[in-house]
């Protein structure tokens, strides 16, 4: 099996690359890097690269919308994010900061399609630029995003919508002017002559001339070093030491160095000279020496697994998993770092259930290879039953090797080599981790133990993501229960109710609605909002809305059911907080009388389709004064006329003014006559949730008086 190639810029979307290239240009940035948001989706898709090698943005391939990094919260919040230097991305966020600890500028800006978000641009800059973003600097990225906006609403419209991207494309550096024969010659006899040694590395890190005092100064031939990494090739320079620079020198621009030891005594200082087209470097000999110099005579094992490049892959994975809140998450979290930064071409990830194996994850197999191994016997002689039963890791390095230790073993999934981890949590093995690779790989002591490791972080990560999905799923049941089910059918009366839980990271709200019945012609309707995520936010909402279906049900008015109730959350004193709106609809007489206790107001869409916001005099929210009062407000209701109630989170986007979108809202609804009421209800959820990532429960409860009654 082959690494993935580069997905396609698909139909209508290669002018994209261009528009990179340009934006580069103009801003003089030093690194781009374009994400995409294919339709439906809450991750980003790395999709092109400039200035930067794809190992380098590995950890960066794929991005929750959720996520505490820039182009996120870019992306969340509508704006351009800007960054001056070390300091602040390290205080702002230490996640980068501990994965790329090198000085640099940032900008991130969202690609938005009117309030729909389509993907989102990172440029990087060197640190000696002006600390903030000049106006050409603000109209280049500005225009890049519209442009950006436009290929892909294009695209979009010719069916052809943003792909979701496997491996993003990286641009070839800006081309300098070709030297003639006899320049070429020039330049390279000059480097000859030098008495010192100097090399040139493309942004890969990859040698691509090294002159003959360099070759003989590091005891190589230049036919091995043209095409490698120099830390690959020469065991003495895989001390850390060298690709930390070199990473550093391409992610800063800035000119780095350090000395190291060319075994048995001799001390080589490099300097490293970066540009957008690679690395220059310039090697002497130097009789100066680290204090310590015994620390750098050995490379510490994990430079056989891969350098700082897979130290810093490893650290990035720690750092996000602590961030993973549930089990679906800790699996595409793992799924997506670990095959980019550690190199295997396919995983599965397993946990054991009621004595059977339970695939829960997959990168690189197909469905249907997986459904196969799916529901297996614990007690069956597979590689990976075994490491659930021993909690030991085994390793494979051909076929042949797993076909001796498991005779009845089948080669199924054409891969070469392969690494089975128990996940241990808690001294339980929780489940198993399968990295298989398409080439025989013999496995080193030190990337066994690394790997094992590795392991181990995720075997925790699930750990407590399964906690929490429990208590979620536990939360999200005690409101379920405490909804209702079904809302009570009135006669010449049209209702629909929708509820949606919060999103990533977030526990259970206490949203609740309700419909309560009084008579033929008389319907009582409440709508509120329980301050928190938590279960006792919910058991605080199922006590707030059977206070207000007993004093609606005994024909307390909309201002004094409020009144009550708030005196009992008084009383109780649970430490929260709670918004409510109860409107007193009667059919007969086509009026409603409207209260409020800080909720957001409702929407009244006009018979003839036309709609504005409510002005209902607000309350104090319930539960903080025992003596407020809850003006009461009266407005017509005519046959045909709609009432939207609804809790903030429909409205409530980080960054924009909730009066705005609520206006945007009843805009939309205005749209929507002739449909039905669930119709109505699901559109307008879509509507809200589309344009912007919302992070708060929502609920929605639609009342209509039906024309003719």
């Amino acid at each position: 099996m082959q690494p993935p190639a580069a997905s396609p810029a698909g139909p209508g979307l290669e002018p994209l690359d261009a528009a990179v290239a340009e934006v580069v240009r103009v801003t003089e940035a030093s690194v781009a890097l374009l994400y995409l948001l294919p339709p439906g989706e809450r991750v980003l898709h790395l999709a092109v690269v400039s200035g930067v090698p794809g190992q380098i943005t590995a950890p960066w391939a794929r991005i929750d919308l959720g996520a505490s990094i820039p182009v996120a919260d870019a992306i969340r919040e509508g704006r351009l994010v800007w960054l001056r230097g070390r300091e602040e991305v390290a205080q702002r966020y230490p996640r980068l900061g501990l994965v790329l600890p090198y000085d640099f500028m940032l900008a991130a800006a969202p690609i938005m399609n009117g309030t729909t978000a389509s993907g989102g641009l990172v440029l990087l800059w060197p640190i000696w630029r002006p600390p903030e973003l000049s106006p050409g600097d603000l109209a280049a990225v500005d225009a890049f995003c519209r442009t950006a906006a436009g290929l892909l609403r294009q695209a979009a419209d010719s069916g052809h919508p943003a792909p979701a991207v496997d491996t993003p494309r990286v641009l070839p550096p800006p081309s300098s002017r070709a030297p003639g024969r006899d320049e070429a010659l020039a330049v390279v006899n000059f480097a000859e002559r030098l008495p010192v040694g100097c090399c040139a590395m493309d942004l890969d890190g990859r040698i691509t001339y090294i002159n003959s005092a360099a070759t003989e100064l590091v005891g190589a031939d230049a036919t091995v070093l043209r095409g490698a990494r120099p830390w690959e090739v020469l065991r003495w320079m895989r001390d850390p030491v060298f690709e930390e620079n070199y990473r550093a020198a391409v992610i800063s621009r800035q000119p780095t160095s350090f000395t190291a030891l060319r075994p048995p005594a001799k001390w080589l200082t490099f300097q490293l000279y970066p540009d957008a087209s690679g690395i220059s470097v310039h090697i002497t000999p130097t009789a100066a020496a680290p204090e310590t110099p015994d620390a750098r005579r050995h490379p510490p094992p994990s430079a056989e697994l891969g350098g700082v490049t897979s130290l810093y892959h490893l650290m990035h994975l720690a750092a996000a998993l602590t961030e993973a809140v549930g089990v679906k998450e800790v699996v595409d979290l793992v799924a997506d770092q670990i095959v980019p930064a550690f190199g295997p071409q396919a995983l599965a990830l397993l946990t054991a259930e009621e004595g059977r194996l339970r695939i829960i994850g997959h990168r690189g197999y197909t469905a249907e290879l997986m459904d196969r191994f799916d529901a297996q016997s614990l007690t069956a002689a597979t590689p990976t039953a075994r490491v659930l039963s021993t909690g030991v890791p085994t390793f494979f390095a051909s076929f042949a090797e797993l076909a001796r230790a498991f005779p009845s073993a089948v080669h199924q999934d054409n891969m070469a080599s392969w690494a089975f981890l128990p996940l241990i949590a808690s001294d339980r093995v929780v489940g198993s981790l399968v990295l298989a690779y398409d080439q025989p790989h013999p496995f080193t002591p030190a990337e066994r133990a690394v790997l094992t490791s590795l392991a181990g972080l995720v075997a925790q990560a699930l750990d407590r993501a399964r906690l929490y999905d429990t208590k979620h799923e536990l939360a999200h049941t005690l409101q379920a229960v405490l909804l209702p089910h079904t809302l009570p059918h009135v006669q010449g009366l049209d209702v629909a109710a929708r509820y949606r839980p919060a999103g990533r990271g977030m526990e259970i709200g206490g949203d609740f609605y309700d419909l309560i019945r009084r008579d033929d012609t008389t319907v009582t309707v409440a709508i509120g909002d329980v301050q928190g995520h938590s279960i006792t936010a919910a058991a605080l909402m199922g006590q707030v809305r059977t206070a207000v279906h007993a004093h609606a049900t005994a024909g307390t008015p909309p201002g004094e059911v409020l009144a009550r109730t708030n005196r009992l959350l008084v009383d109780l004193d649970p430490g929260l907080f709670t918004s409510c709106l109860i409107a007193h609809i009667d059919l007969a007489q086509h009026r409603a009388q409207l209260a409020t206790a800080g909720h957001p107001p409702p929407i009244l869409r006009h018979a003839d389709g036309s709609t504005e916001v409510l002005h209902v005099t607000p309350g104090l929210l319930l539960g903080i004064d025992a003596d407020a009062s809850y003006p009461t407000t009266e407005i017509p209701l005519p046959p045909g006329s709609m009432l939207a109630l609804y809790t903030d989170g429909l409205v409530e986007v980080p960054g924009l003014d909730i009066g705005d979108t609520t206006a945007d809202l009843a805009r939309h609804l205005a749209h929507l006559e002739g449909r039905t009421m669930d119709d109505v209800a699901d559109a307008l959820v879509e509507y809200a949730t589309a344009s912007a990532p919302r992070h708060d429960d929502i609920a929605l409860l639609l009342i209509q008086a039906t024309r003719g009654e």
